[in-house]
């Protein structure tokens, strides 16, 4: 299971929203032909995967922590209390989501929307059985369509990593609810949540390559963070980014630094400013940048393709 933010205390009811105008503004985004996980994996999820494969019997313990009945519990909890998203149900979000399942190059899995007080979203890969999200609906309510869509992403961002079996592991262990936990390791404990924040930043870059615009995501991480629908219009991207500069600024020292990564250490989702910085910074990197490029190149192609059938393209 894979959350996109972390509970948060309950926030006020929204007064436009997603639920409550399902218009979405449609925009030409470009399709990601070819794209790869290693293509917008991040660095930190990269070294920490390494590391992960080759902890001793930890592969064995993620494929039997959840057996047969508990994911059957879990199926039946999520599909019997939300309302399964379709193309004759709630059409707007169904939409949003084939469009980012499209440009990220992967198959849809089920979307549900689920009333829940909480704004969040997470994602269930259940072996043998198609993979679904969940939205709550306090989310639709504080987030743009846009900003929904990127929420999306940032999920459909789990499945194209195929971060299925070790994502189960690190959130029933941020849950502290099972007694599997007593068999594992402090070092082992540690070092999953430290891939799933990893993780988390690469589904952030999942969410960007759908929006293909870094202030939709910092917007999402800002209000995830401390926004109200009643107040979203008086909140600004760019005093964010200032803020996160400070922290890093405040953190920058030894005892900085220290404190920092005992603040961050039993963490399953990086700091919300920490997240707004990193996407700002991949948004300008050449990485980035050479995705998208090679892609408008793709659609450039095509285009010439259907007005002048026939002609050689090299």
């Amino acid at each position: 299971m894979a959350a996109y933010a972390q509970p948060a205390a309950e926030r006020a009811p929204a007064a436009a929203s997603l639920l409550a105008n399902p218009q979405t503004q449609q925009t030409h985004k470009l399709r990601l032909e070819g794209l790869l996980p290693e293509d917008f994996r991040h660095p930190l999820d990269q070294q920490n995967t390494r590391i992960l494969r080759v902890l001793p019997g930890l592969e064995v313990l993620a494929k039997n922590l959840m057996g047969p009945v508990a994911e059957q519990v879990l199926l039946l909890e999520n599909i019997g209390t939300s309302v399964l998203v379709g193309h004759d149900q709630l059409t707007s979000l169904h939409r949003l989501l084939l469009d980012a399942a499209s440009i990220l190059q992967m198959e849809p899995p089920d979307l549900y929307v689920r009333q829940n007080p909480v704004p969040n979203a997470y994602t269930l890969a259940i072996a043998g059985r198609k993979p679904f999200i969940v939205v709550h609906t306090a989310l639709l309510e504080l987030l743009t369509p846009d900003e929904v869509q990127a929420v999306i992403a940032h999920e459909l961002g789990h499945l194209k990593c195929d971060h299925g079996v070790w994502l189960t592991v690190a959130n029933v262990l941020a849950s502290g609810t099972l007694s599997v936990l007593p068999v594992i390791s402090g070092a082992v404990e540690e070092g999953l949540m430290r891939w799933l924040r990893a993780a988390e930043l690469t589904c952030d870059r999942a969410a960007l390559l759908v929006s293909q615009d870094q202030r939709v995501v910092i917007s999402a991480l800002m209000k995830l963070a401390g926004g109200t629908p009643s107040l979203a219009s008086e909140l600004n991207i760019d005093a964010f980014l200032r803020q996160a500069r400070s922290y890093d600024e405040a953190t920058s020292s030894p005892l900085g630094w220290y404190l920092r990564n005992a603040q961050t250490r039993a963490l399953s989702h990086p700091l919300p400013v920490m997240r707004a910085r990193e996407i700002d910074r991949w948004a300008q990197s050449a990485q980035f940048r050479a995705l998208l490029s090679k892609n408008r190149l793709h659609r450039q192609l095509d285009v010439v393709a259907t007005v002048y059938p026939g002609v050689p393209l090299s």
